[in-house]
């Protein structure tokens, strides 16, 4: 068994499977492990990895469980002999039915027919969702037919028996995912990496989950959303982020015991060994927008039930480990949930400096549980935010490293490694010293975002070994 990553302190890389040279969980994904077991790293962080809309966030996806099939690599099937090379090399949904068509004679079927009975609770749902979306041409649930948006069971019933191909396909599909997965995982653990996962707090409203349980959701009798996702005024945007998701009816989630989050996890488990949960705060406290507001400013926060939820989900999954993203506007009441519970929360060194020394992300003031970033997939490279940032913050910056002129990114990459956080992880367009080109998101924007992707030539042998040095000498190695 892997040690966990939460006894030792460790080192990692964020970068998610698109930003992989290939795009998917073929070669580059066993290769990126071997690269990080190389240097003593232990942690491999990606973003939420379910199926996205079409403008790829993967954090606004069509369901909580479904794996994005973008992410399954035709050569392992041409490898495994389900498809030919010349299908690989053609359309993707074409090679995915092939394999399909050739699974039904190998043994692999009996394991699919095993797959579909473990993940029924959700698979099923999510393959005649899907169904139905794609013969509609992407519209959304809430647009359908009243007897498809209202789920009349004769009606469902009927759909399944008229389209049990195409659904055992998309479950097909899912399988795929889910095994590709599985395998990347057991390579990783075998080199003593964990694989480090994220989950919105929120799903997106045209999803399979809120088709599938409504009641679970704020709608009303037309199944409209009555208040939406975001979060106040802050240092991303001057007038708060609104997000569109539907917000959480948690007085009903709590009569069976928050049994739709303690299946959500259950399954980011089976895919993860650390799980991060996007937006903690939001389990104390929620941002609700009137859905007919254009921005966040006229929101107001909603008590959330965190402290019976996190109950629940450790109840009835001992062994999970959870990170709280707790950056924004956080209350003494959010930080005494996280504790109650001992969650590692999230430093950011890019938010450290420009202001006085009671700054909460300098490192003298991170404590052992923490997990400490140069920045994430929210914020500019390092060295694109050394670039634009503002004066004072530079003032600051040099001042406190005592260099006019550092080397950036590497400078940040020091403190991070150095602190006391347990965990210390790093973007990949920080380890290879990239500029704003190579930013991965832009908060609050829709363009442009999610498309980054690295190539192996830029990973020179320099840049590897700098990792490494610096993961050894701080005392991160997970050969150390």
């Amino acid at each position: 068994m892997v040690q966990s990553c939460q006894q030792i302190r460790s080192a990692g890389v964020l970068l998610h499977i698109s930003s992989l040279p290939g795009g998917d969980l073929g070669k580059d994904a066993f290769r990126f492990v071997d690269f990080l077991a190389a240097s003593g790293v232990s942690v491999w962080q990606t973003l939420p990895i379910n199926m996205p809309h079409s403008d790829n966030s993967p954090y606004q996806c069509l369901s909580a469980h479904a794996g994005n099939p973008a992410f399954i690599s035709l050569d392992r099937l041409v490898e495994q002999g389900l498809i030919t090379i010349e299908q690989s090399q053609g359309c993707r949904i074409a090679a995915l039915k092939a394999a399909h068509t050739a699974a039904k004679h190998l043994p692999i079927y009996d394991d699919f027919i095993q797959f579909c009975q473990q993940h029924q609770n959700w698979l099923n749902d999510f393959s005649l969702y899907l169904l139905l979306r794609e013969q509609r041409h992407h519209q959304g649930w809430f647009d359908w037919p009243k007897q498809l948006k209202n789920r009349a069971p004769q009606v469902l019933e009927k759909l399944k028996n008229q389209h049990v191909d195409e659904i055992n396909q998309i479950q097909f599909v899912q399988y795929l995912f889910f095994s590709q997965w599985a395998a990347l995982k057991t390579y990783a653990n075998s080199k003593q990496v964990q694989l480090f996962g994220d989950i919105p707090i929120f799903v997106a409203y045209d999803s399979a989950d809120v088709w599938a349980k409504p009641h679970l959701f704020k709608l009303d009798e037309n199944m409209h959303m009555t208040v939406v996702a975001g979060v106040p005024p802050d240092y991303f945007s001057a007038t708060g982020q609104r997000w569109g998701n539907p917000h959480y009816q948690w007085d009903v989630m709590a009569k069976d015991d928050y049994a739709w989050w303690v299946a959500r996890l259950h399954t980011q488990a089976e895919l993860f060994d650390l799980i991060r949960i996007d937006h903690f705060r939001g389990l104390e406290a929620a941002w609700e927008i009137p859905a007919h507001e254009e921005t966040a400013i006229g929101g107001a926060w909603a008590v959330a039930p965190g402290d019976a939820l996190l109950a629940s989900i450790y109840r009835h999954l001992p062994h999970i480990h959870l990170v709280a993203e707790d950056l924004g506007v956080i209350t003494p009441e959010v930080d005494a949930l996280r504790q109650k519970y001992a969650l590692p929360g999230m430093k950011i060194l890019q938010f450290a400096f420009g202001g006085d020394e009671s700054n909460p992300y300098l490192p003298e003031h991170i404590d052992v549980n923490s997990v400490v970033y140069t920045g994430t997939h929210d914020n500019d490279t390092t060295l694109g935010w050394y670039r634009q940032a503002e004066a004072n913050v530079i003032e600051h910056l040099h001042r406190y490293l005592g260099s006019t002129t550092p080397d950036m990114p590497k400078a940040l990459i020091d403190l991070v490694m150095y602190s006391q956080g347990y965990l210390a992880i790093v973007p990949m367009q920080d380890v290879l010293g990239l500029d704003s080109d190579s930013r991965m998101n832009t908060p609050g924007t829709i363009v442009n975002n999610w498309l980054w992707r690295f190539e192996w030539s830029q990973l020179t042998w320099q840049h590897q070994q700098a990792l490494k040095e610096v993961v050894e000498a701080s005392e991160r190695s997970v050969h150390g």
